[in-house]
């Protein structure tokens, strides 16, 4: 408890001294650390590697190590996104308005640093950095607790922000680590007073746990049950593309599709065409009784089923008579992530895009692209399933405040 509450304090005073940056400053870092990562490749991959030998010697799934997993291509990929975040504009100090009332005070609303930052989160070292420059570049402290199966990555990956921090006057503490343990991630839950905010990052677990036990305001994200709907005036060769990609492209995220509800009236040209793909990638399909008609290789389904977030190479089927079954089935077991629609009926897709009622609604594409990478964010801190505050893939403006600045004359009331 004594370490978390310093690095608590330590985080709030590095706050000030980030609050008041100016985006060259800021940038110049982002830049450097950049080129840091790439330079530190053999150190990063050599922790790396040592958290995959303990994965699979913990039987961890294949599709859980994927996410764990760190290569020369990751490296680079996430050095290019600390490169795009250096371009994005800074949201701190802008001012959305300025205006006058009738008691002539000039009244303006100017985006401002949350503070310090709280992030929990589970086997994915790209969030270390992701996480790190976002909350950096908006002008907030930061305090990152990463599962145990990531630490020594997740490490390797701090050395090297903290050195390039240190090297350009930055307090270190900007961007601090806290150890692994479960009892740690309950003490962050309950930092009232030091943590401005918590953001859980992982599976349905984590975040319920988070959003049950917290005290520190919480923003919600993450847990992706995404369902595609093939719509009777679906082009099914499209839709065949998208679902396969959508599941099969990188199964353990959370914008992965893991159920595909299809219109009765083409399920028996679509449902043979995608299980043929399916089969190929070792896809386990899970379907209503109507569904398994056309499938050879299906298992009966479960409600559980429809409710579940798989992360893995398996795909629940549902088959609907209509459009308002299809968004009666989402809308009950979505987790409110990301929805797509595939139809050739233009307002049939404004329909479904009206009332589907989730972060992220797509008409004839992948949920795939529900990304802050793919949404020109630079990267990205999660993906909000909640209403307040943030809702979607989270950037930079969706870590700040306002705040009111008033100028006037002498009024007094």
């Amino acid at each position: 408890m004594a370490d978390l509450n310093k690095q608590g304090r330590s985080a709030r005073q590095a706050a000030r001294r980030l609050a008041a940056a100016t985006r060259s400053e800021k940038d110049e870092v982002l830049l450097a650390l950049s080129r840091n990562i790439v330079k530190a490749e053999r150190d990063i991959l050599a922790a790396n590697a040592k958290d995959l030998e303990a994965a699979k010697a913990n039987g961890m799934s294949a599709s859980m190590q994927d996410r764990l997993l760190l290569d020369h291509a990751r490296l680079e990929s996430i050095a290019q996104g600390v490169r795009d975040v250096a371009a994005l504009p800074d949201p701190i100090g802008e001012v959305d308005r300025m205006w006058k009332p009738e008691n002539g005070l000039t009244i303006g609303k100017e985006r401002v640093p949350l503070g310090v930052i709280g992030i929990i989160f589970e086997s994915r070292p790209n969030v270390t950095v992701d996480a790190a420059v976002l909350c950096f570049k908006s002008g907030n402290a930061v305090i990152l607790k990463g599962g145990s199966d990531a630490y020594r990555s997740n490490s390797a990956l701090i050395q090297v922000i903290q050195a390039t921090l240190q090297t350009y006057g930055f307090p270190v503490e900007a961007i601090q680590l806290a150890d692994a343990s479960r009892e740690t991630a309950q003490e962050m839950m309950r930092l009232n007073g030091l943590i401005d905010v918590l953001i859980p990052r992982g599976g349905a677990n984590l975040i319920r746990t988070v959003v049950e036990n917290a005290t520190v305001p919480v923003i919600e994200t993450g847990s992706g049950n995404c369902h595609i709907y093939v719509d009777k005036e679906a082009d099914i060769d499209m839709a065949v593309s998208i679902v396969v990609s959508a599941k099969c492209s990188r199964p353990s995220v959370c914008n992965a599709c893991e159920t595909v509800v299809v219109h009765e009236a083409v399920a028996a040209e679509f449902l043979p065409k995608m299980e043929a793909l399916m089969q190929e990638k070792q896809v386990e399909l899970r379907a209503d009784k109507a569904a398994r008609h056309y499938l050879k290789t299906a298992v009966a389904a479960t409600t559980e089923d429809y409710a579940a977030e798989f992360s893995d190479l398996i795909l629940a089927v549902k088959t609907v008579d209509s459009l308002d079954e299809a968004i009666e089935h989402i809308n009950l077991y979505s987790t409110g992530h990301s929805e797509s629609i595939i139809t050739r009926d233009y307002f049939t897709g404004r329909i479904f895009h009206r009332e589907i009622d989730s972060a992220a609604v797509y008409i004839n594409a992948s949920t795939r692209f529900t990304d802050g990478f793919e949404f020109g964010f630079g990267a990205e801190i999660g993906i909000s399933t909640q209403k307040l505050h943030a809702r979607g893939p989270m950037g930079l403006a969706e870590l700040t405040s306002t705040k009111y600045i008033i100028f006037g004359e002498g009024q007094t009331k």
